[in-house]
């Protein structure tokens, strides 16, 4: 999409949109927080790990909060149509955004221009968890690559010649592909698809030699087979796939890591108050042993400084970092 039709269109739904929560949020003004629904907004379609993500914890801050938590997709524009419906939103308490680095440290660089200020548009809650890329082959189209090191073999004697799939331009997957290019000094070509799905079929289909997915809709496709999991992107191995190696000691790559993250966001100007129960309660939750199970099931790995402070620096740290990884990987998006 291009610059001209993003912004109308960013604005445009949420302007309608905020609207709406800001007439819900109005019959609860007057009265203690919280005592009306309380919405987690995500750029993504539901069913995707965001959602999966949103809802479950969901639930858990309805039984603590005393209301009801709905999770509310907004997909498009790379998470950023809700992303400014949330900056646009009445800072009452009501209306939160499950963000992630893509949406709040790597679209500052990838998009000439956002109609919102990732920084100061928003207040940080708590940061949700890390989450690792695995890289991942179709075994029937490669059934002589078994490791990361007979894949690296491979790039190293047709360089240029082997094609990886993402989920978008500038998305986390293509630029773990990027630093895993510029680390083992190999070439690849790059290969968006609109999505998960579209890059996951790729992959099976053979139209791609190889994907670096998120962790949490690969754990299906490795447990049954269809894919064969060569490496993940962290810096240490996923407790939901102990038999896979980190990429820093399958490639002998020392160091390597390329991790994202989700956080949750509310509007500037939220009450101190509200922000502090809200964060107060999210931590809460996530910092049980039940909720990390979960989140390691998934393939999330839980972070022990989740707090405002610590979320505000990672997000500031990380946008650095993914500012310089975008311009290596020439994307764009104007």
């Amino acid at each position: 999409m291009t610059k001209r039709g993003l912004l109308p269109t960013l604005t445009l739904c949420a302007g309608v949109l905020a609207g709406l929560f800001a007439a819900a949020g109005a019959v609860a003004q007057d009265k203690p927080w919280p005592s009306a629904p309380i919405a987690i907004v995500s750029g993504f379609p539901g069913g995707a790990a965001t959602d999966i993500y949103a809802r479950k914890l969901g639930a858990e801050l309805g039984k603590d909060l005393g209301v009801a938590i709905v999770s509310d997709n907004r997909p498009g524009a790379g998470g950023n149509i809700a992303s400014n419906l949330v900056a646009q939103a009445r800072p009452d308490g009501y209306t939160f955004l499950l963000g992630t680095a893509g949406t709040h440290a790597i679209n500052p660089a990838l998009y000439a221009k956002l109609p919102f200020d990732v920084v100061k548009d928003f207040s940080r809650i708590a940061l949700l968890g890390n989450l690792p890329n695995i890289l991942l082959i179709n075994p029937e189209k490669h059934p002589d690559i078994r490791s990361c090191q007979d894949l690296l073999a491979l790039a190293r004697k047709e360089p240029g010649k082997l094609n990886y799939a993402s989920t978008g331009n500038g998305a986390s997957g293509h630029l773990a592909g990027t630093q895993f290019a510029t680390a083992s000094k190999t070439e690849y070509m790059h290969v968006p698809y609109k999505g998960q799905g579209p890059a996951m079929t790729a992959l099976l289909s053979g139209e791609v030699d190889f994907f670096f997915n998120q962790s949490t809709p690969s754990l299906g496709a490795i447990a049954s087979g269809k894919v064969r999991a060569l490496g993940v992107t962290s810096a240490q191995r996923l407790s939901a796939l102990p038999n896979v190696p980190t990429l820093a000691e399958a490639c002998n790559l020392p160091g390597f890591e390329s991790t994202t993250w989700y956080g949750l966001f509310g509007p500037a100007a939220l009450p101190a108050d509200i922000q502090s129960r809200m964060s107060q309660a999210v931590l809460k939750i996530i910092g049980t042993d039940e909720f990390k199970k979960w989140l390691i099931s998934q393939g999330i790995l839980p972070i022990a400084e989740a707090g405002p402070k610590a979320f505000t620096q990672r997000q500031e740290a990380d946008m650095r970092m993914w500012a310089k990884i975008v311009k290596d990987s020439g994307a764009k998006i104007d």
